[in-house]
């Protein structure tokens, strides 16, 4: 697995997979070919599907100007080997190719050549499941985030400080901010008035208020283009920072403790990223909000006392109870479901937690095992279902635009 740094990613939303990463595979090309008198971009699959609604034809160009850049939207063909596949051109001025490259975004701002190789250098844990860290931990008498600490060394503490950083200033913003998001869906920001609200509620409806909210706050500033942290992507991006700053406000956590929570979190969110996936076009929303979900509970176990089985509990209850959920954003936006999934899968990961510390953190289904199984499930998804907004919730509502009588059991 590689390091946490190619896990956590600081950028731009709205999509790590749409937004980031062909932001990220813009810039090298450019690197690579300063001299071209104009660019061609040809998207396919996924990217092209939604590509508009998650801003990718601005990702794709702006790193290029002032020299113009044709885009091509193939929606109806994929690239071999990813959902998410591109093609960059430099052309001379009369139109020759200068030079061609091929790259796949494959979720989290992460790219893939040509060759199927990947971005971010060499592998730096040696673990290929969670059955070996929790043999390793247990054998030595160590916590997870210590793992983290021999692997990637003293110089990931300072990087972790400012992902958390990046975290709070994007709750901040969200908080603040009001009015509606980009886009023709016209949806109203929600995280201030929340807030607000849950100042007046007490017990178990004002905690959850304030998760709603934080959650709420970060995934309205993604829709947005704000600063995020892909956590383990843009479109999850809310899960993790709700839950740690929910926590370390109830519990008044150190910032050191806060780091090693996103540490123990990265090393779940690596698990899944390395043995399944975490992109939406390749497996799904459960690869997104399901493994955030799943890291946030981790997270959550860890700042709560739990023990080491007990952290892996929370983790594997956070993805199983998120498999076989679709990808089917309306209008190929970062909105619809996405920003309340991320709300409510924030509240669902402090009670798979909460669940996990009741027991003593030894249940029949593994995490490995349902890592495996949301591959599985991801992989008998329809691809309708995966990113491309021509299914689930979105081709309903695009149904229900178009005539009410076109969805059976809805009304006029």
């Amino acid at each position: 697995m590689k390091s946490l740094r190619e896990l956590y990613r600081i950028g731009l939303g709205p999509s790590s997979s749409h937004t980031m990463g062909p932001r990220f595979a813009a810039h090298a090309f450019k690197a690579a070919n300063p001299t071209a008198a104009r660019l061609r971009v040809t998207l396919y699959g996924t990217l092209a599907a939604t590509g508009r609604g998650h801003l990718t034809d601005r990702a794709v160009s702006v790193p290029f100007a002032p020299t113009p850049v044709d885009i091509v939207w193939l929606p109806d063909r994929s690239l071999p080997r990813h959902p998410n596949g591109m093609q960059f051109e430099a052309l001379d001025a009369g139109g020759g190719v200068l030079a061609a490259r091929v790259v796949y975004s494959v979720g989290g701002g992460a790219l893939l050549d040509e060759n199927g190789q990947p971005d971010g250098g060499d592998d730096v844990y040696p673990y290929a499941g969670m059955r070996e860290i929790l043999d390793e931990t247990e054998g030595e008498g160590r916590r997870l985030w210590e793992l983290v600490d021999r692997h990637e060394g003293p110089p990931i503490w300072p990087y972790l400080s400012g992902v958390w950083t990046c975290m709070r200033k994007a709750i901040a913003r969200g908080l603040h901010a009001e009015g509606r998001l980009p886009g023709t869906l016209n949806v109203p920001r929600k995280a201030s008035a929340y807030h607000a609200r849950a100042q007046s509620l007490a017990g178990y409806f004002g905690q959850t208020a304030l998760q709603f909210a934080y959650a709420l706050a970060v995934s309205e500033e993604n829709a947005a283009g704000g600063e995020v942290v892909t956590a383990p992507t843009c479109g999850a991006c809310g899960v993790l920072p709700a839950v740690l700053f929910f926590l370390q406000q109830q519990a008044q956590l150190s910032d050191e403790k806060i780091h090693r929570a996103l540490a123990t979190a990265g090393l779940i969110g690596n698990l899944v990223k390395r043995n399944a996936s975490i992109s939406g076009a390749e497996v799904g929303c459960q690869g997104e909000v399901g493994t955030a979900c799943a890291m946030a509970a981790g997270a959550a176990a860890q700042l709560l006392g739990g023990s080491v089985r007990q952290i892996e509990y929370a983790a594997e209850m956070g993805l199983e109870h998120h498999l076989g959920l679709t990808c089917d954003p309306i209008g190929g936006y970062v909105q619809i479901p996405c920003i309340e999934r991320n709300a409510i899968a924030a509240v669902r990961a402090v009670d798979c937690a909460a669940y996990a510390l009741l027991s003593d953190g030894h249940h029949i289904v593994s995490f490995d095992e349902v890592v495996r199984t949301m591959w599985e499930t991801g992989c008998d998804m329809k691809a309708s279902y995966r990113e491309t907004a021509r299914g689930g919730l979105a081709k309903i509502h695009a149904l229900r635009k178009k005539g009410a009588g076109s969805v059976p059991g809805m009304g006029s």
